[in-house]
């Protein structure tokens, strides 16, 4: 039996919690998908067959489908398994691998870099920060997988004449006035004309902090003022200020400034001379 808990997904990418209670020896009837995916197991033991080549995957060893292949499943060890299964639709997979790169191998291993890279997109996916935490968070892992899976990967490049300096001058700009696609950081890449990696490189060389943390600092910045202002709707705060609720403003919130909003506005009212 399968069942499938998405964690985090926008068009381009969707994350997946799969939960495996098959225990059949036999190999499964073929599966073809139209997506890229990458696959890590959280728990547990399977083996996947392509091509007529069988490989046994677990905690170390990862693997990479691509759009159109035949595959087949088999759990011998019983049991059942967890994964984290990420899935990508071609066009972002030509922005995270290049134009035209296909995986030179399929099966990736997964060293101390990528388990740590796993567990951040975990993490940042039970913020419910979709649109940048986790994307950021996922660009560091399929960095690190494509870098195994494809030879000569190469992101796409930054718009010929764009330094560091000036492309996060003009993120800071975006996010400083709310432009739409500040809002998420695929969108925000494709408006500066930079791939995500890129932007999300330069925003930590220039200023030392991630592009997601510069966000969420000029989000409470806002809500701050809002606050400040007599604001005593969390809610309609959290939607306005595209947090994806009011407890993902009262967790970033409690995380950056050590209170809840509550206790912030408390902190903020007039005192009596």
């Amino acid at each position: 039996m399968l069942t499938f808990t998405d964690l985090a997904a926008r068009p381009g990418f969707r994350i997946t919690a799969v939960n495996c209670r098959d225990d059949h020896t036999r190999w499964s009837p073929a599966e073809v998908r139209e997506d890229y995916r990458v696959v890590l197991v959280r728990r547990g033991r399977f083996r996947r067959r392509t091509a007529g080549v069988p490989v046994d995957v677990d905690r170390t060893m990862a693997y990479l489908g691509v759009p159109g292949q035949e595959e087949h499943f088999a759990h011998p060890a019983g049991g059942g398994d967890v994964c984290t299964s990420i899935s990508l639709t071609p066009a972002l997979w030509r922005v995270v691998a290049g134009e035209d790169a296909r995986p030179a191998r399929q099966s990736v291993y997964v060293g101390a870099r990528l388990d740590l890279a796993h567990r951040r997109v975990l993490a940042a996916a039970r913020t419910g920060d979709v649109d940048h935490g986790v994307t950021e968070e996922l660009l560091r892992l399929l960095s690190v997988t494509v870098g195994q899976a494809v030879d000569g990967a190469v992101p796409a490049a930054v718009r010929p004449g764009r330094d560091d300096a000036t492309l996060v001058a003009a993120a800071r700009h975006a996010i400083g006035v709310a432009h739409p696609a500040s809002e998420g950081l695929l969108p925000l890449a494709e408006l500066l004309g930079v791939s995500p990696y890129r932007l999300s490189r330069s925003f930590t060389r220039e200023l030392g902090v991630s592009l997601t943390r510069y966000r969420n600092r000029v989000r409470i910045g806002r809500a701050l003022d809002r606050l400040d202002a007599g604001e005593d709707s969390l809610a309609a705060l959290a939607a306005e200020l595209g947090f994806s609720d009011q407890a993902h403003l009262c967790r970033t919130m409690r995380q950056y400034l050590g209170h809840t909003p509550t206790a912030l506005r408390r902190l903020l009212a007039p005192r009596s001379p």
